[in-house]
């Protein structure tokens, strides 16, 4: 005689499914406090010292700080004076060292991750350690090394020499590559139109610069740490690749580059969005390596925003300024970011067709079965 257990009174059931979202919420409650305290409350005090007149001194919410408004904005956006200038000067370092360190890093690092993910490349352990190493040194010993590599008397003019270069004083040159190019056709003044107007308090001539021969090097340096970082996420999204898809492009006649271009590229497309929006929120926060290696010279050649938010509060005493330095910093990484996402959409492709098929890197019978057709 087979017995049968009762089944629990609905009323039990629904009790116990109240109670799931009190069990979730209590799990994360303590993650809660932790970003709550360290992150919400700092952000939402920064965000009032940027609206007010703090001197650093005492708490920023005591009655003796008077809120001014938009006044610290509106002096570093229209005020005309030295703050819009090192506002704009900043920016256009920032613009330029994200226009060379972005792309170059990006193509460098997928190179390289094809690279070591060749199966007949020998010692492909060693490489993506060799690879990957530079990213995990501090950035202060990379920029010390860099100050010493790139000096006068060091091993990059030294290699120069050997060619008949004479190498430049590196973190010491503040000309625009931009205009040592235009010096060499034999433009030396600024037209007219380029000097006489201008954006956030500096000449359309000085936004025409372009990267200034110091700010090169770092360019050069963030290159070579970032990229091993990058590489391993290429690498991994590059082993998810069915080995059945290049060689279906094999048989068809396609050529390595041909394969790479039209097959491993595209494939490789939410890989490529992760990468380009990691870059370009590191780029705009350049802080460490122009702390230690230039304080912002030669000339405010290699000042950023993040380093002049550091210096308006912690050497000038701006807090205020300061604080709207960084939360206009924020605004342009968040507006860039959504411009690449953009950019590096999928045209043409339905959303849900998008959202499902953005995950299928391999055409197993689980993703085939995930993306509609």
């Amino acid at each position: 005689m087979h017995t049968f257990a009762a089944a629990p009174p609905r009323d039990r059931r629904h009790r116990s499914l109240q109670r799931r979202p009190l069990a979730g919420w209590t799990f994360v409650s303590p993650m809660l406090v932790l970003l709550g305290v360290f992150l919400v409350v700092p952000v939402a005090m920064a965000l009032w010292v940027s609206f007010s007149d703090w001197n650093g001194r005492g708490s920023p919410l005591s009655s003796d700080v008077g809120f001014v408004g938009w006044k610290n904005y509106s002096d570093l956006l229209l005020g005309g004076g030295l703050a819009t200038k090192n506002l704009g000067t900043a920016l256009r370092n920032n613009v330029y060292y994200v226009m060379f360190v972005v792309p170059l890093q990006t193509g460098l690092s997928l190179f390289l991750a094809v690279l070591v993910n060749r199966r007949i490349l020998r010692g492909r352990g060693f490489f993506r350690t060799a690879f990957y190493f530079p990213s995990v040194t501090s950035s202060v010993a990379i920029t010390v090394l860099w100050l010493f590599l790139f000096s006068a008397s060091g091993a990059v003019n030294a290699a120069l020499g050997w060619i008949g270069v004479t190498g430049p004083n590196w973190f010491s040159d503040p000309d625009g590559l931009i205009h040592l190019l235009l010096g060499a056709v034999g433009v030396d003044e600024a037209p007219g139109v380029l000097a006489g107007h201008g954006f956030i308090g500096i000449s359309w001539w000085q936004w025409l610069s372009g990267p200034s021969v110091a700010m090169s090097a770092f360019i050069l340096m963030a290159i070579f740490t970032t990229s091993g970082t990058f590489m391993l996420l290429f690498l991994a999204a590059l082993q998810q690749i069915s080995e059945e898809i290049d060689e279906a492009a094999l048989v068809d006649g396609a050529s390595p580059w041909q394969r790479l271009r039209l097959v491993t590229v595209p494939m490789l497309r939410p890989t490529v969005l992760t990468v380009v929006t990691l870059g370009l929120i590191g780029c705009w926060q350049v802080f460490d390596q122009i702390y230690t290696g230039t304080q912002g010279g030669p000339s405010k050649t290699t000042l950023t925003p993040a380093y002049l938010s550091y210096e308006s509060a912690f050497t000038d005493q701006e807090w205020g300024r300061g604080a709207a330095t960084a939360f206009l910093l924020f605004a342009i990484i968040i507006v860039f970011a959504g411009v690449q996402r953009w950019v590096l959409r999928e045209r043409g492709v339905p959303r849900r067709r998008r959202r499902a098929s953005a995950g299928a890197v391999a055409p197993d019978s689980r993703s085939a079965k995930a993306v509609p057709r």
